[in-house]
């Protein structure tokens, strides 16, 4: 890694005092990084409670409020707005970085057509990786899974919970856009991917880099470990990948899934009836199963999204039309 210095402001997002722990975890990790951030910032999610704690038992922060509507776009566009470094990273409040996370970050922008970077997101499970959980949908648990790069690459889309871009990026495109993605505890996301569609678009010259040994780790919460989760957030996500068409052109907006369910998705399927049907593994049956269910239920909730279109999701389009115009 170079030792050159950028300005990083570490953005993490919370709204519920249920994880002050693993709040205090994310903020200590990133005053542990070997590149020091300028700044943390810690945005509070319509929570005056947790804001006031915040600023009680964590000086060294800045604690601000969301400002914008309830969720995680306004969230993240809150803490844009405070933020002062040239260069602009988030981190999930139930997730903690290696200490290497921004020296890493920081390399990938020594190309100036790089704008953005963002690296892998390693489950921490509550005990055991469940057998029947497939690799190829870890992203239901918000990490990184089973066919991304494994070598540092170009991408469409970061994670969310492990992602930096350019200040410029914002001042160009826009912010988040507001009616995608999670508001507390409901199973739906893709803000991320509708914003680095758009970035795109404004620049098709400039890339997205994953690089995947800027790591952090994610806790998978044990309400999010079981099949009622898994089915119901496979099809949240398929109700947002249709309004993140809408919004950017199927072609953009279901590019990399096409790739994930022609190639990486039966080629899982296949893995597990062979571990099932060689002894090696009873479960690979399951998680055979599992591929099938998840992406039948995405693509349940994909053609339901197209056909309907709820009032967050129409304030969402308005949103995303204005930012396409800037």
């Amino acid at each position: 890694m170079s030792t050159k210095t950028r300005d990083f402001s570490v953005v993490i997002c919370a709204y519920t005092e249920d994880r002050w722990d693993d709040l205090l975890s994310a903020v200590t990790s990133v005053r542990s990084q070997l590149l020091s951030p300028l700044e943390i910032i810690v945005v509070v999610d319509h929570n005056p409670v947790l804001l006031s704690r915040v600023r009680r038992e964590l000086p060294r922060v800045i604690a601000v409020e969301n400002t914008e509507p309830r969720g995680l776009s306004g969230a993240r566009n809150s803490g844009i707005a405070a933020a002062h470094g040239e260069f602009v990273a988030f981190l999930d409040e139930d997730a903690s970085a290696a200490d290497d996370w921004l020296a890493r970050l920081s390399d990938i922008y020594d190309d100036p057509k790089v704008m953005g970077a963002g690296g892998a997101v390693e489950p921490r499970w509550p005990g055991k990786r469940p057998r029947w959980f497939p690799k190829e949908f870890d992203w239901v648990v918000g990490c990184s899974y089973q066919g991304l790069p494994e070598a540092a690459s170009p991408v469409r889309n970061l994670l969310g919970c492990n992602m930096s871009y350019r200040r410029e990026v914002f001042e160009n495109i826009g912010m988040f856009t507001n009616g995608i993605g999670r508001v507390g505890l409901l199973p739906v996301g893709c803000e991320e991917t509708e914003f680095c569609i758009r970035a795109h678009q404004f620049w098709p010259d400039r890339t997205l880099i994953y690089e995947p040994r800027a790591v952090v780790h994610h806790r998978v919460h044990s309400n999010r470990v079981s099949w009622g989760y898994f089915r119901d957030r496979c099809y949240s996500e398929g109700r947002s990948k249709a309004l993140v068409s809408r919004l950017v052109g199927t072609g953009q907006g279901l590019a990399s899934e096409r790739i994930h369910a022609l190639r990486t998705l039966p080629l899982g399927v296949i893995r597990g009836f062979t571990d099932f049907l060689g002894g090696s593994d009873p479960m690979g049956v399951v998680r055979g199963g599992a591929i099938v269910t998840g992406l039948l239920c995405t693509a349940v909730g994909y053609l339901l999204g197209t056909v309907t279109r709820s009032p967050a999701h129409l304030r969402a389009e308005a949103t995303s039309r204005e930012a396409l115009a800037l």
